[in-house]
């Protein structure tokens, strides 16, 4: 079982491409279970006028590994 304090500042990155998606800021969790249904990663700078930039958010299916500094995953856009 993890706790949401285990992926504060862990690294993620994309095993299908190698890509640095960037450090876990968020996580999503399932209130009826209490389980973690996805992390949160921020997105891409892109120019905005009005809004924010949301981050990307990786399911808890695409997760293959977790280690002490980094996150597998296998997310495809």
């Amino acid at each position: 079982m993890f706790r949401a304090s285990d992926f504060k500042c862990k690294e993620v990155i994309n095993i299908l491409d190698g890509e640095c998606l960037g450090y876990v800021f968020d996580m999503e969790i399932n209130s009826a279970t209490g389980e973690i249904s996805s992390i949160v990663v921020p997105g891409k700078e892109k120019f905005k006028i009005f809004g924010k930039c949301d981050g990307i958010v990786i399911p808890w299916s695409c997760i293959k590994r977790i280690g002490e500094d980094t996150i597998l995953v296998e997310w495809a856009i």
